[in-house]
């Protein structure tokens, strides 16, 4: 039941952020404010989503070591292949664990409160990613 129900919000915020990377312009991944850039933005994301489904959800991270990725189609597919193993990784949970808290390297949290934290975390980055388009200096090349 708590897969079903987390499921349709999952893909809503996923399909949003998803979109919107794959619309942004390639020259925009290092458009940069601060210490942040858009790729390494989006990158981060599918990063942390690896990081939970393997802390709450117990599922190995499959990424290996960590790659810098360069061009808007690797990181689509790095956020793809992020989603779909978390995706997995909660339809795999067995009911009964997803109120129990667990403890990470962020604090105790249940497997449904980490999901809520993702979706939060994402809509963050969503939000940072904007900004950054909109604030950035862009070079005149």
């Amino acid at each position: 039941m708590t897969f079903t129900s987390v499921l349709p919000i999952w893909q809503a915020v996923q399909t949003r952020f998803h979109k919107m990377v794959k619309a942004l312009p390639e020259e925009d991944l290092n458009l940069k404010l601060g210490n942040s850039t858009i790729g390494g933005l989006i990158q981060h994301n599918a990063e942390v989503e690896f990081m939970f489904a393997e802390w709450f959800f117990g599922r190995p991270n499959p990424q290996g070591d960590k790659a810098a990725y360069s061009t808007l189609s690797e990181l689509v597919d790095l956020l793809t292949v992020s989603n779909e193993n978390l995706t997995a990784a909660m339809q795999e949970l067995p009911e009964e664990a997803w109120h129990v808290s667990v403890e990470s390297a962020f604090g105790t949290s249940t497997p449904l409160e980490a999901i809520g934290r993702l979706m939060y975390h994402t809509g963050i980055h969503a939000g940072q990613i904007s900004l950054i388009q909109k604030n950035a200096v862009r070079s005149e090349v």
